[in-house]
């Protein structure tokens, strides 16, 4: 027996689609973990398995230079590099 494994080339701005074929957003980046996403406006994010039991933060976190501030005072842009606020996404923070 065979097995066939499609590639699929992962670069920022490549579409990413749900099982339905609905799309849930675009790859904002990627590294050795895996790849982020931007979601659309009308996806819900839900917690994972235990993920909301050991009191996880959800923060913001700036791309460019990794400085990180509570959601609630999302900057306009990053307040450490000046990187704009496309630069910015949602952190969870153990």
């Amino acid at each position: 027996m065979s097995e066939t494994t499609e590639q699929h080339e992962l670069k920022p701005g490549t579409p990413v689609y749900d099982e339905e074929g609905a799309q849930i957003g675009t790859i904002r980046g990627v590294d050795e973990h895996g790849f982020y996403i931007r979601a659309e406006d009308d996806v819900t994010v839900l917690p994972g398995p235990g993920e909301a039991e050991y009191g996880d933060a959800i923060m913001w976190r700036c791309w460019e230079c990794g400085e990180m501030g509570q959601i609630e005072d999302i900057p306009a842009e990053c307040p450490s590099c000046g990187a704009p606020k496309e630069e910015i996404y949602y952190w969870q923070e153990d």
